[in-house]
């Protein structure tokens, strides 16, 4: 007795492993969402800032607080109103930031916080 006619129009094996960090790696490209701050003219430069120094996050933080030292020891006088309308957003953004960070400060052990 012979075998009928078989054919075959998918693989035995209907099954793909997806991995989210892998899906779509090309260059330095590490996730699905990847934020591309632009060229540098030095990444080696750049690179060992934010490993040594610290993130961009960081940095625009200790910006933000010594910003906030400054404008609590200058006189405003003479500022236009969108001058000051622009020092108020900002110090409304610091706030919030400062509000952010206590919350989360909350939620962490105390050596945890202490490293932040």
């Amino acid at each position: 007795m012979t075998k009928p006619f078989q054919i075959s129009l998918a693989p035995e094996k209907l099954w793909q492993a997806i991995n989210p960090w892998t899906f779509y790696q090309q260059g330095s490209q590490f996730g699905l969402i990847n934020v591309n701050l632009g060229q540098t003219a030095n990444p080696e430069i750049e690179q060992d800032v934010l490993n040594e120094v610290g993130s961009y996050g960081r940095q625009l933080g200790r910006i933000g607080d010594a910003l906030e030292v400054i404008l609590a020891h200058i006189h405003l006088e003479g500022l236009t109103t969108e001058e000051t309308d622009a020092l108020k957003i900002l110090d409304g953004q610091l706030a919030a930031i400062r509000k952010i960070k206590a919350r989360d400060r909350a939620s962490i052990s105390p050596a945890a916080a202490d490293a932040a």
